[in-house]
Order: structure tokens, then C-alpha cells, then sequence
């Protein structure tokens, strides 16, 4: 059995999918409003339009930005990187 060196092991990690997840917005609300929403309902949100989006991984904020439109599709340009607090 050849034992990878770690470069390639190192490549191979970089190379594993994730799930990344743009977040506009996020509050708590009673399930009873969960259950209540029907096509039509409308929720507010505290957040302004224009603050910026949150670019996250498993859960994990990891960037702000804004969003772009890219064509017929929107992208996220990154305005700024988080640092996890120590």
C-alpha cells in the first residue's frame, strides 16, 4: 500500500464539495406563524434592503458581501472576510 504524500492528500481535501449558503435575513418567530403561512403571506425582517448578505459554510458565517447581478442569475461580491473570535 503506497502512502499518499501530502501534497496529494492535501489536494484531495481542497478538492471535497460543500454547501455554501447566502443569508439575507434571520429572526425567531412562533411556530404558530410557520403554520398560519399560506402563498401570499408576507414576513418583515428588521434588516435594511441594503445591508449586506452573509456568505455561509455549515451553518458558519465566513463573509459579508453584496449582492450582484451576474446576467440572468445573482452572485455575491465579497466586501469582507470574518475571523473566527479567539
Amino acid at each position: 500500500m503506497e502512502i499518499p504524500n501530502s501534497n496529494s492528500y492535501s489536494q484531495a481535501v481542497l478538492g471535497i464539495q460543500t454547501t455554501v449558503s447566502v443569508t439575507l435575513a434571520r429572526q425567531q418567530v412562533p411556530l404558530s406563524r410557520i403554520i398560519d403561512l399560506v402563498p401570499g403571506s408576507m414576513l418583515t425582517f428588521d434588516s435594511h434592503c441594503d445591508e449586506p448578505l452573509t456568505l455561509e459554510v455549515g451553518e458558519c458565517p465566513i463573509a459579508k458581501g453584496e449582492t450582484v447581478k451576474i446576467g440572468d442569475k445573482f452572485g455575491l461580491r465579497i466586501r469582507e472576510i470574518l475571523r473566527e473570535e479567539e
